[in-house]
């Protein structure tokens, strides 16, 4: 199945109760389709994460520090609160990687000049090269990956991706 017609499946059928209690799609052949979906994602997030993986390995870390690392990178002085908002993760989850990143000299922290309580964090230039190293591995995926498909079959895909990562599916 082709990406450009994943959302329109996903948005066309939705789960019908059975008579057991468990839901079931209305048309067999979307519902394998779907499922095949499922498991697709699977291994594509599995392929996409693991040459970061190797390489934050190395180094002792995991996907939740890179995953800090990628949106300092992405955001000038990125507050704490801000980074809980994006990651949708609680402040004692945060804790642990992002202090662990500030004392390898990773992330830097200081007080926000208009209100003192706020810590606004950014990459040293050693976060800087290694957030770098482990988004090129990822974008190298992607470039290998969209060099295979058509124009409109990759932004079927981008409008999926756009479409689970917010929620709306």
């Amino acid at each position: 199945m082709l990406p450009t017609t994943i959302l329109a499946v996903v948005k066309k059928n939705r789960f019908e109760d059975s008579n057991q209690g468990h839901p079931t799609m209305k048309n067999q052949s979307d519902s394998n389709e779907l499922m095949e979906a499922i498991e697709l994602m699977y291994f594509a997030y599995r392929t996409f994460t693991e040459g970061p993986d190797r390489l934050l390995e190395k180094r002792g870390l995991n996907r939740s520090h890179h995953r800090i690392l990628y949106f300092v990178a992405r955001h000038s002085e990125l507050s704490v609160g801000k980074l809980l908002d994006i990651l949708q993760v609680s402040k004692q989850s945060l804790n642990q990687p992002l202090q662990q990143l500030i004392s390898m000299g990773l992330v830097l922290q200081k007080k926000s000049l208009t209100d003192r309580r706020v810590k606004l964090m950014r990459l040293s230039a050693k976060g800087q090269r290694l957030e770098q190293l482990l988004t090129l591995s990822q974008l190298d995926l992607f470039d290998q990956i969209s060099a295979n498909l058509k124009q409109d079959e990759f932004q079927g895909w981008l409008a999926t991706m756009r479409e689970l990562a917010h929620g709306t599916a």
